[in-house]
């Protein structure tokens, strides 16, 4: 070979390997990157070339993917049921992403999971084409179902736990909202749907979206909210007196009444009970039943604010006591943070000691608290995942069971069952007796807004016990009913509510 074919020849070896090098750089170094850039419409196109897995409650698809005639998105999302549940899916769109479950098992459901990978290659040589795997959920249809419908036209959230694993049986948000309408392959009208659900159209918009709800639809009250969880808080507090070794529930504790009031520290101002004569010398048992404020105010005083805060860490608040922003809680969708602050004064502690002044829970954490009551103090990890699945329902995961923490002894958590079974069996939660299943309950009445300006929420949170065994955490808030103000309580607004989740579960 002469010298200017050899120069050519090696010249031309030189480019196929920088092509072949660059080949490689593009298609395995480079990949992922180009295929999750966002302007990269191939990657959204070829997410909606085939079957989207599915969502399956109690074995059975909550969710579908349907053929449609339109080249770049060949299947959508449909929700067969959908605004009861999209406070577990979320959504999934063409056009604004996905959020929650759609979003935290997105390698799952759009089978791009590496263990999916044998299927993903038979399906291709049979030619049945690429489908996702699928996402058990821990959900009780039945009992969510109940919670959705039992907040229906009210604004508030519903959840219930199995004590003993952690899994999610029921979690409800209203107002809810139809994840369908932000589903379809028309940008035009996703833009307009999402905008009604999303929007402040008073401050936004000249021309008022008539679809649009102030109350924020799209958020998750269940686990995103956090409220002044009132009177149920007593139930912490109460954890707390029994743990210390001074209170039993017969316990008369020391309540320093002037004229029958309870003041507030160097102040003219007094704690209210609703049943001030009963409440007078009343047990602790008794004060939990009647929901005595002045009680259990005095309870966190003889206490100290570390031995009520440590209590409330213990069972979940400020995120087991490893700060507000560590050790976040994930179910997988993220719990906000319940708090308990520090720092507190003589007077600041009385409020707190029953929920009030700067206390806030989420409804996820307060069923955790009942959780770890009727689970012999033991608290668990909630969980909405119970297994993964690939396309022929075989598990490629499960979810294990895992201990948070125990928050009480076994012996402070019988006690503290018993005493909320008074509460419905003597005292103000009544409403929610089911005949031949142990029931126990805590009402809560929780004040809100500037000087107690606004209506307030209204709380319940209980446990049930059936006959075979089966056991369930409920709590339920209703921020907003058509309820007079005078008529708002958790005894009439939100018992009603658990009751008919308790029974979902226990009598199924």
């Amino acid at each position: 070979m002469n010298k200017p074919l050899r120069r050519v020849s090696v010249f031309c070896l030189i480019l196929i390997a920088a092509l072949m090098l660059r080949a490689n750089w593009v298609q395995v170094v480079k990949a992922d990157d180009y295929a999750d850039n966002k302007n990269n419409r191939r990657a959204a196109y070829e997410k909606y070339s085939h079957p989207r897995g599915d969502f399956l409650v109690e074995g059975k698809p909550i969710t579908s993917s349907v053929k449609t005639d339109d080249r770049q998105y060949e299947y959508l999302r449909k929700y067969e049921f959908g605004p009861m549940y999209a406070p577990i899916t979320g959504y999934i769109s063409p056009f604004i992403g996905s959020n929650l479950l759609e979003s935290i098992e997105d390698d799952i459901l759009s089978g791009k999971d590496s263990r999916l990978f044998v299927r993903k290659v038979l399906d291709t040589v049979t030619n049945k084409g690429t489908r996702g795997g699928n996402v058990a959920l821990t959900i009780n249809a039945k009992a969510q179902e109940a919670a959705f419908n039992g907040l229906d036209g009210k604004t508030g959230a519903a959840v219930a736990i199995d004590p003993d694993t952690g899994k999610v049986l029921a979690m409800a948000s209203t107002p809810s909202y139809d994840p369908n309408v932000l589903a379809q392959n028309d940008r035009n009208a996703v833009a307009k749907a999402y905008d009604g659900l999303t929007l402040d159209t008073s401050k936004t918009r000249k021309t008022p979206d008539t679809n649009f709800d102030p109350k924020k639809p799209m958020d998750n009250r269940a686990i995103r909210y956090t409220y002044a969880p009132g009177s149920t808080f007593k139930l912490v507090t109460a954890a707390a007196a029994l743990s210390s070794g001074d209170f039993k529930p017969d316990t008369v504790p020391n309540v320093p009444l002037v004229g029958g009031k309870l003041f507030y520290p160097n102040s003219t101002q007094f704690l209210p009970d609703s049943h001030p004569t009963e409440c007078a010398g009343a047990t602790l048992q008794k004060a939990l039943e009647l929901s005595c404020n002045t009680v259990f105010a005095s309870v966190g005083q003889q206490l100290s604010q570390e031995k009520v805060k440590a209590q409330a860490d213990a069972f979940g608040f400020n995120n087991f006591g490893k700060g507000t922003n560590q050790n976040p809680l994930d179910i997988p969708s993220r719990v906000a943070p319940s708090v308990f602050p520090a720092g507190l004064d003589q007077g600041q502690l009385m409020r707190s000691s029953i929920g009030q002044d700067s206390v806030a829970s989420t409804p996820m954490q307060m069923a955790m608290v009942v959780a770890g009551i009727v689970n012999n103090g033991k608290v668990m990890k909630p969980y909405l995942v119970d297994e993964l699945r690939a396309q022929n329902l075989s598990v490629l995961e499960k979810t294990q069971p895992q201990v948070a923490n125990q928050a009480i002894t076994p012996e402070v958590a019988q006690m503290l069952q018993d005493m909320m079974k008074g509460v419905v069996e003597n005292g103000t939660g009544k409403s929610a007796r089911i005949p031949g299943v142990t029931v126990g309950g805590k009402t809560g009445t929780a004040q809100r807004g500037v000087k107690n300006s606004e209506p307030p929420y209204a709380w319940f949170v209980s446990y049930a016990k059936g006959a075979d065994g089966k056991k369930v955490a409920v709590a339920v808030v209703v921020e907003d009913s058509d309820a007079e103000r005078n008529e708002v309580s958790g005894s009439s607004l939100a018992a009603p509510i658990a009751k008919a989740m308790m029974e979902a579960v226990v009598k199924k």
